[in-house]
């Protein structure tokens, strides 16, 4: 009898100590998470962040540095050379050249915070993007454009353009100065071509850093040329002040052109190839879209887009494309919108800057490198969700 109480008492026990353990374990700050089978251990966070320090950064360039200051003096004498050579600078991966360029950027806001404060807006630059499908004519309408700034009004215009870069091969044709070749020759232009390298937006991480070394090189406005892939290109609207979008003579019915996410993020409208045979085709599109535009909430209140027409051989339409940009950049300047927009998009660059970088070092790590393909092969067969592998890679990432 005694024997028998004592065994009941010990699985009581046995029974409150397991409970006991559970509730510890629910209570404690460190939640339970279960294990992902092809989870591999990985080095200390810790250790990680300095071999990824020693790879991307280079703490030891200053202000002082020879290229730095060379580059600097000279680009805030309008060097064209100068300005090409900072721009590579930036978009540089190598750590000592991208603490170089990122020091000269440093040096070329500070410039340009003083020239604001002394001069207000006109200091400024303006940074006008220009999207449309292939095939709409959007170097011939820029260079047209940078003759009537160039010629007419007095302006020194950067002209950046982005080439989509080949998914097979990694290569871009890179041919707009083949077809700007006269706007490549003015004195006054600058004109310099960027593959996307798979930017989903069209838009290559350097370019918000060349536009602010174009304004540092004292250019009164730039031009940023986009691929033109349709519904995904809308970063580029947070790198300018004022989007334009090129349309084709009868390029489809007003509903295609309502689904058009760009359309919502457009300022100005303009109707290309408005001569010839095309010109009644061009009068047709422009009252389509006029009607579209009806049905869509402006971006700006002080602002509503309009739709024009324009041929790059009647120059008098080009210059009245040219008063257009400027009425709204004076609209925008007096409401005070400029500021506020800019002061936006630098912090949207600033995020994604992190999420380039999050991702660089993310895909680099050797053992990220060696379990993607695994886990990619894996989804192709169905043998795992795209996110259980994703949550695989992150755990493996940080050794949990």
């Amino acid at each position: 009898m005694l024997e028998k109480s004592f065994l009941k008492a010990s699985r009581l026990a046995s029974i409150s100590c397991r409970y006991s353990s559970l509730a510890v374990s629910s209570s404690s700050s460190k939640p339970y998470i279960p294990s992902v089978s092809g989870v591999q251990k990985s080095v200390p966070f810790d250790n990680l962040l300095e071999q990824y320090s020693r790879i991307h950064w280079d703490d030891t360039v200053t202000a002082k540095d020879p290229i730095v200051q060379r580059l600097f003096e000279k680009l805030m004498g309008g060097s064209r050379a100068a300005l090409a050579s900072a721009i590579t600078l930036v978009e540089s991966r190598n750590p000592t050249k991208r603490a170089q360029g990122n020091m000269l950027l440093k040096l070329v806001l500070d410039e340009e915070r003083e020239k604001y404060k002394k001069y207000g807006r006109d200091a400024m630059i303006f940074r006008v993007g220009i999207s449309g499908s292939p095939g709409v004519g959007k170097s011939s309408f820029i260079e047209a454009l940078g003759a009537e700034l160039t010629e007419n009004r007095g302006k020194r215009v950067a002209v950046l353009t982005i080439d989509p870069t080949s998914a097979m091969t990694g290569g871009s044709v890179l041919g707009d100065l083949t077809r700007m070749q006269e706007l490549s020759r003015n004195p006054k232009a600058y004109i310099r071509q960027s593959p996307t390298s798979g930017s989903l937006g069209g838009v290559t991480r350097g370019i918000h850093e060349a536009v602010i070394l174009c304004e540092g090189a004292g250019y009164d406005i730039v031009i940023i040329e986009t691929v033109g892939v349709g519904q995904s290109e809308t970063s580029v609207s947070d790198m300018c002040d004022m989007m334009c979008l090129l349309l084709s003579p009868a390029h489809g019915d007003e509903l295609q052109g309502v689904k058009r996410g760009i359309m919502e993020m457009s300022d100005l409208l303009v109707v290309t190839k408005d001569d010839g045979d095309l010109q009644a085709k061009a009068k047709m599109t422009q009252a389509e879209y006029i009607s579209a535009l009806k049905f869509m909430r402006p971006r700006l209140d002080v602002w509503r887009p309009k739709v024009m027409r324009s041929s790059i051989m009647n120059k008098e339409s080009v210059s009245e494309v040219c008063s257009s940009l400027y009425e709204f950049w004076d609209i925008i300047g007096e409401s005070g919108d400029l500021e506020r927009r800019r002061q936006e998009q630098m912090k949207t660059w600033m995020w994604n800057h992190v999420k380039d970088e999050i991702m660089a070092v993310f895909q680099k790590h050797p053992k990220i490198a060696h379990l993607a393909p695994k886990l990619e092969n894996e989804i192709r067969r169905g043998q795992i969700t795209p996110g259980l592998a994703a949550e695989t890679m992150i755990r493996t990432f940080f050794g949990v």
